[in-house]
């Protein structure tokens, strides 16, 4: 929303946690469309919005735009005689993004015993890559394990769990 000032709002949390985002990985401008995107207006933000309140070209904004939606972190919304975009994050972007990650971690486990079985003269390296393994296995089964759980409680009685929107 933008207030009566002209000012986005949220805008120096957004930053920070786009900041936050950057730190770990993830590019810098799908990071700051991201967080701006979770402070939008409820009718969504359009590319030109996105520009504006991020002060950077419409090209930046269209590359991170192309790669949120690829990874279906963020949606196009259309609304009628409206002909501009609007982009919204999905019901289950966070839980999406956290719960990808788990095919990533039984490979890595894989890996890290591949090494723990190729270096079987160097102990502490056995030690520290079967602990990796076990940690990311553990990673694997639990953080879908945990998003089952924090949408079961969030539920209300009765419901199953599957998100408000019915993403997931």
């Amino acid at each position: 929303m933008i207030d009566v000032t002209g000012e986005h709002a949220g805008t120096e949390a957004a930053e920070q946690a786009a900041a936050m985002l950057t730190a770990a990985g993830m590019s810098r401008m799908p990071a700051r469309v991201l967080m701006a995107l979770v402070g939008s207006p409820d009718e969504g933000y359009t590319a030109a919005d996105l520009a504006d309140r991020l002060g950077v070209s419409a090209g930046a904004v269209s590359g991170a735009v192309r790669y949120l939606t690829s990874m279906r972190l963020i949606h196009r919304l259309s609304r009628p005689g409206d002909r501009r975009d609007r982009y919204d994050l999905t019901g289950d972007a966070w839980l999406g993004m956290i719960t990808s990650n788990a095919p990533l971690y039984s490979s890595l486990a894989g890996y890290m015993d591949r090494i723990a079985d190729e270096n079987p003269g160097a102990p502490a390296s056995v030690e520290r890559a079967r602990d990796i393994a076990d940690f990311m296995r553990y990673l694997a089964t639990r953080m879908p394990e945990l998003v089952d759980e924090w949408r079961a409680q969030r539920a209300p009685a009765g419901d199953a769990p599957g998100g408000r929107d019915g993403d997931g």
